[in-house]
């Protein structure tokens, strides 16, 4: 049976801590839990009933035994996840300071396991099989992970529903052009591309929403999403332009909250939803988490989603 859902990408231990509002050097007690943008978005997308897997890597150690763990509890294949005997599993910590500060420190340099993805050991037949196939930008920032993302979207060839995640990581770059070159590369071979502005910066130079839409859409997309944080999601297809409100939130922790997004974003997609409805279930799903302090497993269930909605809709 093929999968509903297959990501490929960054996967990671993220250490959070448990005081709020505290410089990370005072804090006193952390929690780990599941992280990395792609498999995130697969274990959002697998809380919706979707069948989901991640192609990604780990170090070969008990981080990387937490991650195997970890994808099973939430229903994740990781069939293809292997382990990398001479890396760590990466980990993050951040600060919160909420609304907006959460400072991201990655321990994953110079490479980590997720980079070390190589074409020549890809199951090419699942990445065609899969009913929508998700990579990140961030899988363009190395080889032969870079190399493996490619050929991956070249033998998918905008087969089905195919995604670029923008997820612009300044510090895993040299620098913003050579960033900018990776995306245009990546853009000819997929159906949707979804980034905040400052992403959509980087991959077409534009940060005003709509200009940012449609230079995506110039380059092929059928399906544009720019996420603008409080001021909500646009997005722009064959049919129009949809503009979605923020949902209301008392924001603890906003890092989770586009992977929260993109879950629920290929659950709309695979329903065959209208672009409005679609649009609005997800940026409810990233509203959920963005008020919670874990990532992973604060990913909300499609009728936790439904709730909120409601809740917006009678206000």
């Amino acid at each position: 049976m093929n999968h509903e859902v297959l990501t490929m990408g960054r996967v990671g231990v993220d250490i959070y801590p448990e005081q709020i509002g505290v410089p990370l050097e005072d804090v006193a007690s952390f929690a780990k839990y599941l992280g990395g943008s792609a498999t995130n978005v697969a274990v959002a997308a697998a809380r919706h009933g979707r069948r989901s897997a991640v192609i990604t890597r780990t170090g070969q150690d008990p981080f990387g035994r937490f991650v195997h763990k970890a994808l099973a509890g939430y229903g994740v294949s990781d069939e293809f996840v292997t382990a990398v005997p001479t890396l760590p599993t990466p980990v993050t910590f951040c600060e919160i300071f909420p609304p907006d500060d959460f400072p991201l420190y990655f321990y994953r340099t110079p490479t980590a396991p997720d980079l070390q993805i190589r074409a020549d050991e890809l199951d090419l037949d699942a990445i065609r099989d899969a009913d929508l196939f998700w990579v990140t930008v961030t899988g363009l920032c190395q080889e032969p992970s870079r190399e493996a993302t490619l050929t991956a979207l070249e033998a998918r060839g905008r087969r089905g529903i195919t995604v670029l995640d923008l997820d612009y990581r300044p510090m895993f770059w040299a620098r913003p052009e050579e960033a900018t070159e990776q995306v245009a590369r990546a853009l000819e071979h997929v159906t949707i591309a979804v980034g905040n502005r400052e992403e959509c910066e980087v991959a077409v130079g534009e940060t005003q929403p709509a200009a940012a839409a449609e230079a995506l859409r110039g380059r092929g997309v059928d399906l544009a999403i720019v996420k603008q944080g409080p001021k909500g999601v646009l997005a722009v297809d064959d049919h129009g332009q949809v503009d979605v409100p923020p949902v209301p939130v008392e924001v603890v922790n906003g890092l989770g909250a586009g992977d929260a997004f993109g879950g629920a974003l290929c659950h709309g997609l695979l329903s065959g939803w209208e672009l409005g409805r679609t649009i609005r279930f997800a940026n409810a799903a990233g509203a959920i988490v963005a008020g919670q302090l874990a990532c992973s497993d604060a990913m909300p269930t499609t009728s936790e989603v439904d709730a909120v909605l409601g809740e917006v809709l009678d206000a």
